[in-house]
């Protein structure tokens, strides 16, 4: 593991810390995630408490309680008597995570279009993700966009269980990205999707949205792939 992980957003050993932000949970929970989606804790590494605490500069109480965290959004596996490891992204996860979201995503995306708050969410969380300076805040501004667009559709199980996919959906768009950048490719589909939105075009947002996920899986993790 690097030296170099610390809360995201904090400062490096030596340099004055900034006013205590409001959850060092939370601060440890985005410092973790945001090295699991960069590669800094690798696929399959062992996460112990105390040695992320040490890094970190916390206790191992917001350690714990972030892994446990993670865990629930699928980004780590806790096993008994074996402890916790990040999440490995193989073809079989990746087909599994986005087969649920081509179930869900096009009828919530088609559902919510007409929403007064869809466009200017989704406008912000492009240009976050056009303005990324590593593949973790682009892949979490991209699920933001796609949050933008399925959260109004009025189903709050619906939006609970796309919701529950967010950081699998990241974890796996980082990983392929690693392998084969696509994300220009994907942030023009975006810009396609959110035009059929801002028209009220509910039918070619279904449709779009559709070919937008079904694309990136079978380019990146095609059925002939070995695991």
């Amino acid at each position: 593991m690097a030296d170099s992980l610390a809360p995201h957003g904090s400062p490096r050993p030596g340099v004055p810390p900034p006013s205590l932000p409001p959850s060092r949970t939370e601060a440890v929970l985005e410092s973790i995630r945001h090295a699991i989606l960069t590669g800094e804790l690798a696929q399959g590494q062992a996460l112990v408490e105390t040695e992320l605490a040490e890094r970190m500069g916390v206790s191992k109480t917001p350690v714990r309680e972030a892994l446990k965290t993670l865990a629930g959004s699928g980004l780590v596996v806790m096993l008994p008597y074996k402890g916790v490891t990040v999440r490995r992204v193989d073809p079989a996860l990746a087909r599994a995570v986005y087969d649920m979201r081509l179930l869900l995503e096009p009828v919530a995306a088609g559902r919510a279009t007409g929403s007064g708050r869809v466009a200017e969410e989704a406008e912000a969380a492009l240009d976050a993700a056009d303005k990324a300076g590593d593949a973790a805040d682009r892949s979490l501004a991209n699920r933001a966009f796609h949050r933008a667009l399925y959260a109004g559709c009025g189903n709050p199980l619906l939006v609970k269980a796309l919701d529950e996919l967010r950081d699998q959906t990241a974890l796996v768009s980082s990983a392929a990205w690693a392998r084969r950048p696509s994300w220009e490719r994907e942030a023009r589909e975006h810009r396609e999707i959110l035009a059929a939105a801002g028209a009220g075009d509910s039918g070619l947002v279904r449709t779009l949205m559709r070919g937008h996920i079904s694309a990136f899986v079978a380019r990146n993790f095609p059925e002939s792939e070995t695991e």
